[in-house]
């Protein structure tokens, strides 16, 4: 492929990708709250530790934008600083599990025999081990470290098993492609073929994957977070901003319906993203999909 094909082929891409107006949105919106959960913080008068003894559980005023909880702290700090240590574990999870699953999927597709029996039964094992039990009684060790390094490790280490076996699937149907055999018989060796053939043809697949693995990651997080098993206190995030709201959600809302509203955001983009640059990088998946729905629609009538 050359670079004026690449080129040609990536502004098709970005041009359809343009076109479908509510992953555009998505994606400004996620930008902005990224952007916003890092540069606000600094322009707010309170921080997310700051304690207002006056203005406990406050409804949404001019003077807390969205209110406070029972400690008296701004629920818009919180939600910021929620959305800071929740997105950044999103994307970091989702690219190193990408990579992993690439890495892993190439290798077993392409060199096949005992490679590939290895690699797939490491896949195995990993998709029936509870992987939920295990972050579970791994995080509580790592509390006293104070950082969200083990949860993004713990996080990617159970999230690639799938995307791995795509990989896999589409490599060994690359692998006896005509460009492959030729750099096989020029004397090209497997990792260069590896790296400069097989990968940039599963691209697609890869970055729609790492789109929509934002979404679950975050979701993840969310999760253990809520159930005391992720970011532990002092430090924050949505899941803990939503655990803390759950007691309060008929009696004071505001107190839940920030961080869950952040959170739904946060997912719903993600997932719209991911459905825009799936429909972008293979435009046929769309009307299948539309033909697929007309179909159910008349079989139910």
């Amino acid at each position: 492929m050359t670079e004026t094909t690449f080129t040609s082929r990536r502004r098709l891409v970005w041009r359809r990708f343009l076109r479908n107006r509510p992953a555009v949105v998505s994606l400004v919106v996620l930008v902005t709250m990224f952007i916003a959960a890092y540069a606000l913080p600094a322009l707010l008068p309170y921080s997310h530790t700051d304690l207002d003894y006056y203005a406990l559980q406050q409804p949404p005023s001019p003077t807390h934008w969205l209110g406070t909880n029972a400690l008296g702290q701004d629920l818009l700090a919180l939600t910021l600083r929620g959305m800071q240590k929740s997105m950044l574990i999103g994307v970091c999870v989702a690219f190193i599990s990408t990579l992993i699953a690439a890495t892993v999927g190439a290798i077993a597709g392409y060199f096949g025999g005992w490679r590939d029996r290895a690699l797939m039964w490491l896949v195995d094992l990993l998709l029936v081990v509870p992987s939920f039990i295990l972050i579970a009684i791994v995080t509580p060790r790592t509390r006293e470290s104070g950082t969200i390094l083990w949860l993004i490790l713990l996080l990617a280490g159970f999230s690639w098993m799938i995307s791995s076996r795509m990989v896999r699937g589409l490599t060994m149907s690359l692998r006896e492609r005509e460009f492959v055999v030729a750099a096989r018989y020029m004397g090209v060796s497997n990792w260069r073929i590896i790296a400069r053939h097989i990968v940039p043809n599963v691209a697609s697949i890869l970055i729609i994957d790492t789109a929509l693995n934002v979404g679950l990651a975050v979701l993840a997080e969310t999760g253990l977070s809520f159930l005391g098993f992720g970011v532990q206190p002092p430090d924050v995030s949505l899941g803990t901003l939503i655990a803390d709201g759950t007691n309060s959600v008929t009696t004071f809302p505001w107190v839940f319906l920030v961080p869950a509203g952040a959170l739904v955001l946060i997912v719903m983009c993600a997932n719209l993203v991911g459905d825009g640059l799936r429909d972008a990088l293979d435009p046929g998946i769309r009307p299948a999909r539309r033909r697929r729905w007309r179909e159910r629609r008349e079989a139910a009538r």
